[in-house]
């Protein structure tokens, strides 16, 4: 089981990406990833090895309208 404040960028954007998303490229130490038919673009800082910060976590999975349970099974 993993925790929202533990979780590492890069593979924060891998589980979008298995979810549909489509990685737009990075500008600077943001990666933005968008899909169709979701009016959000979803940016994801990544600096080194430092884990996202829970409450952007959680948010971005909420705007990507996953549960924490569907994002877990796309994490690991």
């Amino acid at each position: 089981m993993v925790s929202p404040s533990d979780l590492k960028p890069d593979r924060v954007i891998r589980a979008f990406e298995r979810a549909g998303w489509e990685n737009l490229g990075r500008k600077g130490r943001h990666f933005k990833l968008r899909k169709e038919g979701n009016p959000y673009i979803l940016s994801i800082p990544v600096h080194g090895s430092r884990p996202l910060k829970k409450g952007l976590a959680l948010a971005l999975i909420k705007l990507a309208g996953l549960t924490w349970e569907e994002f877990e099974r796309l994490y690991r």
